[in-house]
């Protein structure tokens, strides 16, 4: 059973209409609304897998409340603390005809995070850790938290000698790596940023010594991915995309699940890539269909790379 823990989770939300035009009452067409979060979209993904999840997150206010009963109605697990300063924040994403302004983003701040609330976030963090085989990590988090959360989240799962998988950014990321642990996800431009080099071989080559499974992603341009010593590059073809928001998270899902199934390297790289694609191949925000992904996973091409990339 995988562990999904998403600090800040959201509602998404997409909200249609035609334009914003300054100071004027702008009339929303219609909205529609999604349990979101990284990580609540791989819980959602790994559901879909027909995998057993517990999805772990602060809760806040009415709209943590409507998260909570969206993941039940799916059969997800639902774990976690209550903040009691604000509400889990609302994401919106604006669709319209206009090219310039669709898919404009407006987030919320979400709501605080004190210092007794991350005493109360580890004690049940840990209880939750030992009742699972693989944790993954995925997200930002509230306004208060530690920089380095997921460094001492990481430390608690190498404790425990459990498997432990994040996907995050900035100053949190630059905290966890300064320790050892399993997996990584990660976006070309995030990993650059970090290592100021645009060599990927020779990133993955200094990554390697911390985390013994690196996936870096480029949108369409596919997925590398390095484990057991061994580089190798995924991608696949589809026809019309619908939404990429999500696609990062579900890819994640897939290479969560395979690793969960104790797949081979080939194999895993193929539902990272073909579960990030089916996300793009559904209106839905952050969620993908079983059936899509089947679909996909024979249409994967896999290509190895040679070794003498990572000598250089």
């Amino acid at each position: 059973m995988i562990l999904t823990v998403c600090p800040n989770p959201s509602i998404d939300t997409y909200a249609w209409l035609e334009n914003i035009e300054a100071k004027k009452a702008n009339r929303i067409l219609a909205l529609k609304e999604y349990p979101g979060g990284k990580a609540t979209h791989v819980a959602f993904a790994l559901k879909e897998l027909n995998m057993a999840t517990t999805l772990f997150g602060n809760w806040a206010g009415t709209t943590g409340q409507w998260i909570k009963t969206a993941c039940s109605t799916k059969n997800i697990d639902v774990d976690g603390i209550t903040l009691h300063d604000g509400q889990n924040r609302k994401c919106y994403t604006f669709r319209s005809s206009l090219a310039a302004f669709n898919n404009t983003e407006l987030l919320e701040p979400g709501p605080k995070f004190k210092e007794t609330d991350w005493e109360l976030f580890t004690t049940a963090f840990q209880q939750s850790v030992s009742k699972h085989s693989l944790v993954c990590i995925s997200g930002s988090w509230p306004k208060g938290a530690p920089e380095n959360a997921y460094n001492l989240l990481i430390e608690i799962c190498n404790r425990q000698q459990k498997k432990v998988i994040i996907d995050c950014s900035g100053e949190q990321l630059k905290n966890a790596l300064q320790q050892s642990f399993f997996g990584l996800h990660i976006n070309e431009d995030e990993l650059k940023s970090i290592y100021k080099e645009d060599s990927i071989p020779s990133i993955i080559k200094k990554l390697s010594v911390k985390v013994e499974l690196i996936a870096i992603t480029k949108g369409k341009e596919g997925l590398w991915l390095y484990y057991q010593g061994k580089l190798i590059h995924a991608n696949v073809t589809i026809d019309k995309v619908l939404s990429t928001v999500g696609s990062g998270d579900c890819l994640t899902a897939g290479i969560t699940y395979a690793v969960e199934k104790n797949l081979n390297m080939e194999d895993i790289a193929r539902y990272g890539v073909a579960c990030g694609a089916a996300n793009c191949l559904n209106e839905d925000l952050g969620m993908l269909k079983i059936e899509d992904v089947n679909k996909l996973l024979p249409k994967v091409i896999v290509t190895p790379l040679e070794n003498k990339l990572m000598n250089n």
